[in-house]
């Protein structure tokens, strides 16, 4: 009868076990804190993986929130200034620059009613860290055709909007190609960046998501607009100022000719110049 014991046992081993096991496909390991402060303390800033950053200072969050598939409960999330501050520095040590100059702990505020438009399309270009170019390539292959890049942008820093995307580019880029070639352009934002999608759970392309596409001349800042611009793109983007000089960066911006608006059901706003940069965001 000695073999009753040993089957408990060995139950017992299994059900210890699994708990400090995580699964990855087929392939199980024991993880702890210490190896994996080990890792990413050793590994490299190409090697660490955006996945080991903190989801309030990193870009990419859950396309929605985890009460829409079930009863799996949210991570915790820090909830003192001392928390996040924590947080932001561990994150920064892996990075090149401070991210405390992003202050985590801001959260821009809800948008506008939907049928404020003008304010609403104002309110996406000056909240929106990135967008979508469009231009008509000179690569080869596809020369002629459409051709799609996406772009850190900023209309000014936090407090200061101005409406104007302004973006840091280098010559090295097919779109510079592009624009030196044919210099008209669309920059399309969504709603979607943000956290009010995903709260709503409205998908990107519904209508109540929105979305803004701005048209027209992509032109190099003169010198009297290079200070603005600086600030504009550095303030919103610090890792900026230690891309590589060899590049040849430089700064334009969107000389605008139309905003186009889908932010509600039945239809599209073409919103008039001078309403647009007339209303505030802020």
């Amino acid at each position: 009868m000695w073999y009753f014991p040993t089957i408990a046992l060995v139950f017992h081993a299994t059900i210890f076990c699994s708990e400090s096991y995580t699964i990855r496909n087929p392939v199980s390991w024991a993880v702890t804190n210490d190896i994996l402060e080990e890792e990413v303390g050793t590994a490299s800033d190409e090697e660490v993986a955006p996945a080991l950053l903190a989801n309030n200072v990193g870009i990419w969050k859950q396309a929605y929130p985890p009460t829409v598939y079930g009863d799996r409960p949210e991570k915790p999330q820090p909830k003192t200034e001392k928390d996040l501050t924590h947080v932001s520095s561990s994150a920064a040590r892996v990075f090149s620059y401070r991210m405390e100059a992003l202050n985590p702990s801001a959260k821009p505020p809800p948008p506008p009613p939907h049928e404020e438009t003008a304010k609403t399309a104002r309110y996406i270009t000056h909240y929106s860290d990135w967008g979508h170019l469009a231009t008509i390539s000179t690569q080869e292959k596809i020369k002629g055709l459409p051709f799609g890049n996406i772009f850190s942008v900023s209309d000014g820093p936090m407090d200061n909007s101005t409406g104007v995307p302004f973006f840091y580019v280098t010559p090295m880029d097919n779109t510079v190609s592009d624009l030196r070639n044919l210099p008209f352009a669309s920059l399309t934002f969504s709603e979607a960046e943000g956290d009010f999608c995903r709260e709503m759970v409205y998908d990107p392309e519904d209508p109540r998501c929105a979305r803004l596409t701005l048209t027209g001349k992509m032109v190099a800042v003169e010198t009297e607009e290079l200070d603005f611009a600086r600030e504009a793109m550095f303030s919103r983007h610090p890792g900026m100022k230690k891309w590589p000089v060899g590049h040849k960066w430089f700064f334009m911006k969107l000389v605008i000719e139309q905003v186009w608006l889908q932010d509600w059901l039945g239809g599209v706003s073409v919103i008039a110049l001078d309403e647009y940069f007339k209303a505030s965001p802020l």
